[in-house]
């Protein structure tokens, strides 16, 4: 997997300040994408062993709330399997910092339906707490919504989701 940037310090894509991995590769290709270069699977530089320690690096502050997974589609299936060892010292070592990732692809259609019974997504999603599904789609865009583009777009308790086996959405006045 290549990744095109890491965001140190980024206030837009979740709650509090994070460190956001922006992973290349998205088969979307959405009218009005804000990262159309991040479509390219091969765009940007390869994710390696050392970029998984910057980030683990750049995580270790205690005023740093969490990471984002965005792009490009983390989702993406090979992008999925690229960013397990990495989800996986995220959880081992700061299991108080929550994991949001941003997708094109819908929750209960994609990947409920067609990718849970792959190893691969049921382990990325056990990292997940927080997803934000769905195209962006340009005639819904709304610059007032909170951490999603289009009105189309929901954020979902990904835990909670899987275990009541409905859609359960994240309340921004609670975080």
């Amino acid at each position: 997997m290549n990744y095109a940037d890491i965001k140190q310090y980024d206030v837009a894509n979740g709650p509090g300040v994070r460190v956001s991995l922006f992973v290349s590769g998205c088969s979307h290709r959405c009218e009005g994408c804000f990262n159309p270069e991040t479509w390219d699977f091969e765009y940007g530089e390869a994710f390696t062993q050392q970029t998984i320690q910057t980030i683990l690096d750049y995580l270790q502050p205690s005023y740093v709330k969490g990471l984002t997974l965005l792009g490009g589609d983390p989702m993406e299936p090979s992008n999925q399997k690229a960013l397990l060892p990495l989800l996986r010292k995220v959880k081992e070592l700061y299991p108080q910092k929550d994991v949001w990732c941003f997708t094109g692809y819908d929750f209960e259609r994609d990947i409920i339906q067609k990718w849970l019974g792959r190893p691969e997504t049921k382990e990325f999603l056990a990292y997940i707490d927080v997803l934000v599904d769905g195209e962006f789609i340009l005639e819904q865009k709304n610059v007032n919504l909170r951490f999603k583009g289009s009105e189309n777009q929901r954020t979902i308790l990904v835990g909670e989701s899987l275990a009541q086996g409905k859609t359960i959405l994240w309340d921004d006045k609670t975080d």
